[in-house]
């Protein structure tokens, strides 16, 4: 299983029922009844006598040195400079599986026991208007206020990120084998091609799959409406009873792509450069009506006891030459431009080639076709989440 499988997986069955049931329980009719207020948000900040913090993100989502995986490099430089201990944990597998884990203490208004966590935007967006994390000191993260991709400097539900900052980013597009097809994919419409019949996967998460597909239909996806999402889901039901697509997955597209069963497929980027190492027949591409940019995102929870020390760790993490050697372990979106001179400059030829990766450092006419998504509300979840369940089949 690839880093974004353990982390881009939506419940399904039972599990999507039971994470719809506690927003509900959070959100009552769309009042947050747990909602915090920014006043009580905030603990005795220890950082000036404790030394230390608590990091989680989720598993393979840092550098290891290549001899001693229990060691990261650029995590162990900042703690010799600095002298803070950081206490890091790959505990998050999956969103919804982690709001269940944290909820009950911040909607309790009790220590989470972490300082710093990593979640993906849609989540974070739940956290943001439940009021569970802190607004950062910028004046404290000089390297965020300069280097922080301008694409995603302000998502819809944080906006001027005042309380989430990108770890990593990504783009979802789509996959597929250019041999084996013959021609090119240039659209999202391409998919609907009849040589493409039972060939052809979607991604089954409902926040990771609707926009692309609203951005095949012509849809800015920044003020997409619910005629919109319905106008979407009949289509993808058009070719869904035609057995047009031939099923709904989880990061399993992988194996799919990779066999030749499946000719093309909705994707993530950071998935197509690992298959691209193994089969260079294999292309992504942002369709010419765009595709969506996403980020998972750093956040401190409310009552975090060391959040001096965790604005520091963030910014450490946006100098370029530290944002550069975490995107030449991960591969993902670098959410910090300024790194690709750093990688374009190395003496290693791998390096430096990564630095001309239009899926690490996306060029000017990519960047021009890429989107923030606007997340779904509470209020509008349980209405989409059913219309697209029953389309997936959970």
């Amino acid at each position: 299983m690839t880093v974004a499988a353990r982390r881009r997986t939506f419940l399904k069955g039972i599990g999507a029922a039971g994470a719809l049931g506690a927003l509900g329980a959070v959100t009552g009719c769309g009042v947050p009844a747990a909602y915090i207020e920014p006043s009580d948000r905030a603990a005795e900040d220890r950082s000036g006598r404790e030394r230390k913090l608590t990091f989680a993100n989720w598993p393979l989502y840092i550098d290891t040195d290549d001899q001693d995986r229990t060691r990261r490099p650029t995590l162990d430089a900042f703690e010799k400079r600095t002298g803070i201990d950081v206490r890091y944990t790959e505990e998050i597998n999956d969103n919804d599986e982690f709001f269940g884990k944290i909820s009950p203490s911040l909607m309790n208004h009790q220590e989470t026991g972490r300082d710093l966590v990593v979640i993906s935007d849609w989540m974070c967006a739940r956290f943001v208007r439940l009021g569970w994390v802190q607004e950062m000191d910028r004046a404290r993260q000089p390297n965020v206020a300069r280097h922080l991709d301008p694409l995603l400097r302000s998502p819809h539900f944080d906006e001027g990120r005042r309380s989430s900052v990108p770890w990593q980013s990504g783009i979802t597009g789509i996959a597929y084998n250019r041999r084996r097809l013959g021609r090119e994919i240039r659209h999202v419409s391409d998919l609907w091609a009849d040589d493409l019949k039972g060939r052809v996967t979607l991604l089954s998460g409902l926040d990771e799959a609707f926009a692309l597909l609203m951005q095949g239909d012509g849809v800015d996806i920044g003020k997409w409406t619910a005629d919109d999402f319905h106008r979407m889901c009949d289509r993808v039901e058009k070719h869904v009873r035609g057995h047009h697509i031939r099923r709904f997955t989880g990061n399993d597209y992988i194996k799919d792509l990779a066999s030749g069963d499946v000719l093309a497929c909705q994707a993530y980027s950071g998935d197509v450069i690992q298959l691209k190492a193994d089969d260079p027949d294999i292309e992504f591409v942002v369709p010419e009506e765009g595709a969506e940019l996403w980020a998972e995102s750093l956040m401190i929870p409310n009552l975090a006891r060391h959040k001096r020390n965790a604005e520091r760790l963030i910014d450490y993490y946006y100098e370029p030459e530290v944002a550069a050697r975490l995107a030449a372990w991960v591969n993902y979106v670098c959410p910090v431009p300024a790194a690709r001179d750093v990688l374009a400059s190395a003496k290693d030829r791998e390096l430096a080639a990564l630095a001309e990766d239009p899926l690490v450092f996306p060029d000017d006419a990519m960047r021009g076709r890429l989107a923030i998504a606007r997340d779904i509300t509470p209020e509008e979840r349980p209405e989409f989440a059913r219309r697209w369940n029953a389309l997936v089949g959970l």
